[in-house]
């Protein structure tokens, strides 16, 4: 049966109340966190970034359900470098577009929050150092950012999933921050999550092996079923512990549902050689100081 997910508008500061729902329930919705002007920037940058992008050089399909992507060393630079990845329904079978490029993007990554200028502000911003210090980061550290863009009718399904299966630290320290820059509703696509699902074990790890990525399975319980629908208008901010399993389906509407999403990790956690996401010798993360 859907519920309705526990919301709260954002005054400016973390209360004990929004703790306690992160901690509880492995989410917590903030409406209002960014204000229209923060959200319009972005979106404005990302035209940006869509137009100055090489579709022709680069035809990279992501696939967030079949992880088709993964060999592709377009897809492993891209953890320090601002690329962009096509939508499965926006090519032919010869990889030619059969969209107009700026509404052929599944999504723009990962490390838009140190290289891009706008990205990097408002990544950076003391509002979203007090919300990671307030659901409990020691040294958190910006990891990797995405705009994902859901596009009309040919939007990708991510399948259920948790953020460590590709995030991993020891301990476990990934948090998602995820910002509505569109309106994200039930016919468009918004995410689904699985309350308290947080503190079951990690299923999965998305690992570099001898033959490239791949899955291997900590445990073959199946993830509980995502039955909370997170509907976020523009400006809404998202946590997501780490383990927490949530989707998010097929956007058929005819309407686009752009996000940007923001992992962090714990700068106290060992962070192991064999994630898939290596950021370049001499490109350190970065946090909050300063």
């Amino acid at each position: 049966m859907t519920q309705d997910a526990d919301r709260f508008d954002w005054q400016g500061t973390m209360t004990p109340a929004m703790i306690d729902a992160f901690h509880r329930d492995g989410y917590l919705v903030l409406d209002g966190f960014a204000t229209d002007e923060e959200a319009e920037a972005l979106m404005a940058q990302t035209a940006h970034i869509i137009e100055a992008f090489d579709e022709k050089a680069n035809q990279v399909v992501f696939s967030a359900a079949g992880q088709s992507h993964a060999a592709s060393a377009y897809f492993m630079e891209s953890a320090s470098n601002v690329s962009c990845f096509l939508e499965a329904g926006a090519v032919d079978d010869a990889g030619h577009l059969i969209k107009p490029k700026d509404r052929a993007i599944n999504k723009i990554g990962h490390a838009l929050h140190d290289l891009d200028p706008v990205f990097s502000a408002f990544s950076h911003a003391s509002k979203l150092a007090d919300v990671a210090q307030a659901v409990g980061f020691a040294h958190p550290l910006l990891l990797q950012s995405m705009v994902i863009c859901k596009q009309p009718h040919i939007g990708g399904e991510v399948n259920a999933h948790q953020d460590s299966t590709f995030l991993y630290t020891e301990p476990q320290s990934c948090v998602g921050f995820w910002l509505a820059l569109e309106d994200a509703t039930i016919e468009n696509g918004c995410m689904w999550a699985a309350p308290g699902q947080h503190q079951q074990p990690l299923r999965q790890r998305f690992v570099r092996g001898e033959g490239g990525m791949e899955m291997v399975t900590l445990d073959d319980t199946p993830l509980e079923s995502c039955d909370v629908a997170l509907p976020a208008p523009k400006g809404t901010l998202i946590l997501l512990h780490g383990r927490l399993p949530h989707t998010s389906p097929p956007n058929l509407s005819a309407r686009s549902r752009y996000a940007y999403a923001l992992h962090m990790i714990d700068g106290t956690a060992f962070y192991p050689k064999s994630n898939w996401l290596q950021r370049d010798d001499g490109f350190p993360l970065t946090g909050f100081e300063g």
